[in-house]
């Protein structure tokens, strides 16, 4: 059931919606974390085992 359409002074208020702030936030917070720890994995993984699985693997 939607909620009843609320206003201020006559003027309809604007729904809740994701913004362009909201996603480079999103990104910020949770994409560039699991970057960084796929990335320390793989370079741990090279150097302990000595096996190329990171995207740097594809440069050389």
């Amino acid at each position: 059931m939607k909620p009843p359409l609320q206003t201020v002074l006559g003027h309809r208020i604007a729904p809740p919606r994701i913004t362009a702030r909201a996603v480079l936030l999103l990104i910020a917070w949770i994409g560039l974390p699991v970057l960084a720890l796929g990335m320390a994995l793989d370079l741990a993984t090279q150097w302990l085992f000595g096996w190329c699985v990171g995207l740097w693997c594809l440069a050389n």
